[in-house]
């Protein structure tokens, strides 16, 4: 017999945020700070950008930069400045329908998390902004799990500290092909692609998965029986 769902994990930007080429533009401003310029990269620079959405910043500067952590921190750090500045006017939202959904899923019964591969202080800044603290159950970044996506840290924590008793009743939603990878690791037993984000719908279908669907705000038709 098919376990309801009990907790969704979703992801942030792209998936139930919006921003507006922040994130792009925050990265091209760290890529600046550490002197790499587009010869230095085996795709140009936005490419290699859309390829690792969603996975965690510092552990993407740290293989961009040959395993050099001291540089990798500057990196991050001119990264996660550039982009609380952009959190800071305004240049951040919603998603459309992602407020409703929050409040459908809890509504049913199900516990929400958000994951992200933003530090503590960035997420926190933006679920600020949001005013979306109190909307969601829980909010994870990889330095609270371990490691980011594409591992299934983040997932397995909030299954313990939300206290669920089965991966099969966790349901993980994201924009790009590392959340579906972590979605799938953890064992979830659906894992959802959504196409508002970095990844198309082209890139989403070659990872694993169990569904894609438009939107975020598509989600409570998807899980609420």
């Amino acid at each position: 017999m098919t376990q309801p769902i009990r907790m969704v994990a979703l992801d942030m930007a792209g998936t139930t945020v919006a921003d507006g080429g922040a994130v792009e533009e925050a990265f091209q401003r760290a890529l600046d700070a550490v002197g790499l310029t587009a010869g230095g990269l085996t795709d140009d620079p936005q490419t290699y950008i859309r390829r690792t959405m969603g996975q965690s910043k510092i552990t993407v500067f740290t293989e961009l930069l040959q395993g050099d952590r001291h540089l990798a921190e500057h990196a991050n750090v001119a990264f996660e400045s550039a982009f609380d500045q952009a959190v800071d006017r305004g240049e951040v939202s919603a998603i459309p329908g992602a407020e409703a959904t929050f409040d459908a899923l809890r509504d049913a019964g199900m516990r929400v998390c958000l994951t992200t591969g933003f530090s503590p202080a960035t997420r926190e800044r933006i679920l600020a902004a949001l005013d979306w603290q109190g909307k969601v159950d829980l909010a994870l970044s990889p330095a609270d799990a371990g490691r980011g996506r594409p591992w299934p840290d983040m997932i397995l924590t909030a299954l313990l500290r939300l206290r669920i008793d089965d991966v099969a009743q966790i349901a993980v939603v994201g924009d790009t092909t590392s959340d579906l990878l972590a979605g799938t690791r953890s064992g979830a037993s659906m894992v959802i692609g959504v196409l508002t984000g970095a990844h198309s719908r082209e890139e989403l279908a070659r990872a694993p998965h169990t569904h894609l669907i438009d939107s975020v705000a598509d989600l409570p038709a998807l899980l609420i029986r």
